[in-house]
C-alpha cells in the first residue's frame, strides 16, 4: 500500500513538474511559431498553431529594414560592461560584509536589499536629472552606470551568502602567510566562491539585458537604445508588426537560453550552495 502511494506521489509530482515546464515554455514556443508565420495568418481571427506556410521574412526584415543589429550591439556593450563592473564592486562589498570586522554590517546589508526593492519609476526622475547635468544622456557610459547600481544589490546578496560559507580559518592561514585582505580575496577566497560569482554575474547580465524603463527614459536615439526599446519602436501608430516583434524576441531570448543551458549545473549549485551556512 505504501509502495503504491509512493508511486502515485512520484507520478503526481512529475505531472505537476511537466505542467509547470509547459506553462513556462509556452510563451517562448508561441513566439517562435509566430516569428515564422506571415502577417496575414497572424492577423486572422483564429490563430494557427503550426506555421503553414512558414516564412523567414520577419527575421530578414528586422535586420535589413529595422536595423535590429544596432540594438543588439548597444545592449551587448551596456549589459556586458555594466555587469563586469558591478561584479567587481559587488565582490568587494560582499567580501567586506561577510569577512571583515566592520561595524553595522547587518544594517548595511539590509539597506542594500531595501534599495533593490525600490520601484524603478520612483528613481527615473532623479537619475534623469543627474545624467542630464553630467551630460551622460544618450551615452553608453550613462546607462551603464545606472545598470551597475541596478544589478549590484542582487549580486551582493548572492555573493554574501557564498563568502560566509568559507571557513574563517582560511583567512587566518592567509594572514599568517603574510597576505593582506585584498590578496586573500583575490588569490584564496574568490576562487572558492567562483560558482556564486558566476551565478551573480549571469543574473545581473539578464537583468541588464532585459531592462526597459530606464533605457527608454535615458536613451532617445537609436544609436544608443537597447533591445527592449528597439522592439517597442517597431510599433506603428495603427499597426503592430507582431511577426517582427516575435522574430526579435526569439533573437534576444536565444542567447539567454543558451547561457542558462550551458551553465545550468553551476547556476543551481551556486544558488543552493549560498543558501545555507554550515
Amino acid at each position: 500500500m505504501s509502495t503504491a502511494r509512493a508511486g502515485l506521489r512520484r507520478g503526481s509530482f512529475r505531472l505537476l513538474a511537466a505542467a509547470i515546464v509547459v506553462w513556462s515554455l509556452f510563451p517562448f514556443l508561441w513566439q517562435l511559431v509566430a516569428s515564422v508565420q506571415p502577417d496575414r495568418v497572424l492577423g486572422a481571427a483564429s490563430p494557427s498553431w503550426l506555421p503553414n506556410p512558414a516564412t523567414f521574412e520577419h527575421y530578414v526584415n528586422i535586420f535589413t529594414v529595422k536595423g535590429f543589429q544596432q540594438y543588439l550591439v548597444n545592449s551587448a556593450i551596456v549589459a556586458v560592461s555594466a555587469t563586469a563592473i558591478a561584479l567587481v564592486f559587488a565582490t568587494l562589498a560582499a567580501y567586506a560584509l561577510a569577512r571583515l570586522p566592520l561595524p553595522g554590517k547587518r544594517l548595511s546589508l539590509a539597506v542594500i536589499l531595501a534599495i533593490s526593492m525600490f520601484p524603478q519609476i520612483a528613481i527615473v526622475s532623479p537619475l534623469y536629472e543627474v545624467l542630464n547635468k553630467a551630460y551622460l544622456l544618450d551615452t553608453y557610459r550613462g546607462l551603464s552606470g545606472v545598470y551597475i547600481g541596478l544589478a549590484m544589490p542582487l549580486m551582493v546578496y548572492i555573493l554574501y551568502g557564498h563568502f560566509r560559507l568559507v571557513p574563517k580559518e582560511i583567512d587566518e592561514a592567509a594572514k599568517i602567510d603574510g597576505a593582506g585582505p585584498v590578496r586573500t580575496l583575490t588569490s584564496v577566497i574568490f576562487p572558492m566562491v567562483l560558482p556564486g560569482a558566476l551565478v551573480a554575474g549571469l543574473l545581473g547580465f539578464i537583468t541588464n539585458w532585459n531592462e526597459f524603463m530606464l533605457a527608454l527614459a535615458f536613451e532617445s536615439t537609436p544609436d544608443y537604445q537597447t533591445i527592449p526599446v528597439g522592439i517597442a519602436n517597431f510599433t506603428a501608430v495603427h499597426f503592430v508588426p507582431w511577426g517582427d516583434v516575435a522574430a526579435a524576441s526569439v533573437v534576444v531570448t536565444v542567447p539567454l537560453v543558451v547561457l542558462v543551458a550551458v551553465f545550468q549545473r553551476r547556476i543551481v549549485g551556486g544558488l543552493t550552495m549560498g543558501s545555507v551556512k554550515e
